[in-house]
């Protein structure tokens, strides 16, 4: 029977407790939201929506086709000249989603004969980069700046080392400056996904490069997602002129996609002039991740310390894990929950997002739920 080994892989994922479903959310719920990406609460801004909104009566529904034909347009380099400027660096260019911005850059700034070196905790996004990419690919230690190095003394061709800026499984920061000096010591490349990094670490949400001290360096590239302190959807890499020039002409996900649609561009557009004038949302979403983790240990979970808005508490196995995010939900409160394959070391979370408009009570509230529900 034609796709008969799908039975076979529900059922395994059943056994495991790994089976994922979709829940349609409405237009407005009555649940306290710390599951979405939405960290500085712009989704649904006024000047956010009104943002997409003009921007589809202006250019209509779609980009109607690749950046390459007609899907470029006015706006989407407007987004990204105040994109590269707000993060210090030389050039931007925007993409659909995220996803697509890192197979961009892994694949076209990995060509054969190369190395990439990429952290044990990366996305998923980065993880297929480097398999579509033609380089040779050594994983090493997750935030191991001396197992870059001994990765990189391995190959004397072009290199490159690939990692998130915040990961996203337990928040935690990569050692940005420790990866560059390895990188330098070696004539490597820095290509960085500051997913979650972007709008709340750095100068008023600049970003952790720019935190870091590598904003506009010549020899690192930055992605970021549009979908989550943005509020909007798509994706954009970051860096050198030279490197967005040779994207546009070699990366196939920049190429043979259709852009990103207009009303997705004024979204983050408007969400990016909105940062600019309100810079205190950054902190305020680091000031949220704090008091979670703070009240979230002292009432006896194991939370880890977050370095920017991700805080995850650790369950004590797969089905523990979705039976506690149910009943969260049943509850009022929306969590996330990473189980395998997401999470690399195996170990169930909750995964909480600390948004800059909650307020005390929701914070209270949150801490409050997750501990009267705990396996």
């Amino acid at each position: 029977m034609a796709f008969g080994w799908i039975d076979e892989q529900a059922e395994l994922r059943r056994r495991a407790g790994l089976v994922r479903t979709l829940r349609p959310r409405p237009a407005e719920s009555p649940l306290l939201d710390l599951a979405s990406n939405d960290y500085l609460g712009l989704a649904r801004h006024p000047e956010v929506t009104e943002g997409a909104a003009g921007a589809a009566r202006a250019w209509g529904g779609g980009a109607t086709g690749s950046r390459l034909v007609t899907g470029t347009t006015e706006l989407h380099t407007e987004l990204e000249r105040e994109l590269a400027d707000f993060c210090g660096v030389e050039a931007a260019l925007v993409f659909s989603s995220g996803y697509a911005a890192n197979l961009a850059a892994v694949t076209a700034l990995a060509p054969h004969g190369s190395l990439i070196v990429s952290d044990a905790g990366n996305h998923a996004s980065l993880i297929d980069g480097c398999r579509l990419a033609r380089g040779t690919t050594q994983v090493v230690a997750h935030s191991d700046p001396d197992a870059v190095r001994k990765a990189l003394q391995t190959h004397d061709g072009p290199a490159v080392v690939v990692a998130d800026t915040v990961f996203s499984v337990d928040g935690d920061a990569a050692p940005l400056a420790r990866f560059a000096e390895a990188c330098r010591e070696h004539g490597a490349g820095l290509v960085v996904d500051d997913a979650h990094g972007l709008g709340v670490l750095g100068a008023g949400g600049r970003g952790a490069p720019h935190a870091a001290g590598l904003a506009g360096a010549d020899d690192v590239v930055v992605t970021v997602t549009l979908s989550k302190s943005l509020g909007s959807q798509g994706g954009a890499v970051l860096g050198p002129a030279r490197v967005i020039d040779h994207l546009v002409n070699a990366a196939r996900t920049f190429i043979f996609d259709t852009g990103l649609a207009p009303a997705a561009a004024g979204a983050a557009l408007a969400a990016l002039r909105l940062l600019r004038r309100e810079p205190e949302r950054a902190a305020r979403a680091r000031e949220v991740a704090s008091e979670l983790h703070a009240r979230l240990t002292a009432a006896g979970h194991q939370a880890v310390r977050p370095d920017a808005a991700v805080v995850s508490v650790r369950a004590p196995s797969p089905e523990e894990a979705v039976r506690w995010a149910a009943e969260c939900r049943a509850a009022g409160l929306a969590v996330g929950c990473f189980r395998p394959p997401s999470v690399p070391d195996g170990i169930s979370r909750l995964r909480l997002t600390a948004r800059a408009d909650l307020s005390e009570e929701q914070i209270e509230r949150a801490v409050r739920v997750i501990g009267e529900t705990r396996p």
